[in-house]
């Protein structure tokens, strides 16, 4: 069983259950695969009572302002997770992970959030970090200085409404890396960093479950910053080969707050 580090987390505020709807498969974040579509920020979004608090997105001194992956002197990594895509999977992902012992990663798209509120709780009372992924997942890099502020600080008032806070990380839409404006505008809405990854699962491009799992093991090593997605099955059929392995070669799955702690 993978081992995790403990982490102090604030007392779950357990509230009832959020309304539940049926996601598209999210598309990928790299620069291949069409972009999906969503409609616009709400001007009105229901208000649902707080999940546990997610911690505060915090400046790590010495790191650049975008991290692709963290120390390599400890025997741990991160997978990280878009969210997006079909709820059931995202509960059968966490549910795997948390068998196994393991906590991940999952920057969530806004919109998603509006459909599935109560996957908020879900992943924060697991243990695992929860962060920014624009709001509508769109190719943020490309988009004028307004609509990408709009992107980012319309996915955060939902992760604030829902969470108490605005999340531990940002991360691009449809880009591995933040364009020097995007980072600059994501520092401004309150992410000291940029997460990035230094290892594409590439299963956005439905490869197959063994694929994604050789693909993920032949890179993936201490400090590493595995990028995953919540919206495919191959990717849940892939995770527990990919954590049983990781665990035979002593390498944790941690969130990345853990990671870079």
């Amino acid at each position: 069983m993978v081992r995790v580090t403990p982490t102090d987390r604030r007392t779950a505020l357990r509230t009832g259950a959020g309304l539940l709807a049926t996601g598209a498969l999210t598309a990928g974040c790299g620069t291949h695969g069409a972009v999906a579509a969503h409609s616009a920020p709400s001007a009105h979004p229901t208000t649902h009572a707080p999940a546990t608090s997610a911690a505060a997105p915090r400046r790590l001194p010495g790191r650049p302002a975008q991290l692709t992956h963290g120390p390599r002197t400890h025997p741990r990594l991160a997978l990280t997770f878009h969210g997006q895509g079909d709820p059931a999977l995202a509960r059968r992902i966490l549910t795997e992970a948390e068998r196994h012992g393991a906590h991940v990663t999952v920057l969530a798209v806004g919109s998603w959030l509006d459909e599935h509120p109560d996957l908020a709780r879900r992943i924060l009372d697991g243990g695992h970090d929860l962060g920014n992924h624009t709001h509508r997942h769109l190719a943020i890099n490309t988009m004028t200085e307004a609509d990408a502020r709009t992107e980012i600080t319309a996915c955060a008032d939902r992760l604030k409404r829902l969470t108490g806070s605005i999340g531990t990380w940002f991360r691009p839409s449809r880009a591995p890396r933040a364009s020097p404006l995007v980072a600059r505008l994501a520092q401004a809405a309150g992410y000291p960093h940029v997460l990035s990854y230094d290892v594409d699962s590439l299963d956005y491009t439905r490869p197959g479950a063994a694929a994604i799992t050789r693909k993920v093991l032949a890179e993936a090593r201490a400090g590493s910053v595995v990028s995953l997605h919540f919206g495919y099955p191959d990717t849940a059929l892939a995770l527990p080969a990919v954590l049983e392995e990781l665990a035979r070669r002593g390498l944790s799955a941690v969130t990345t707050t853990e990671l870079f702690s």
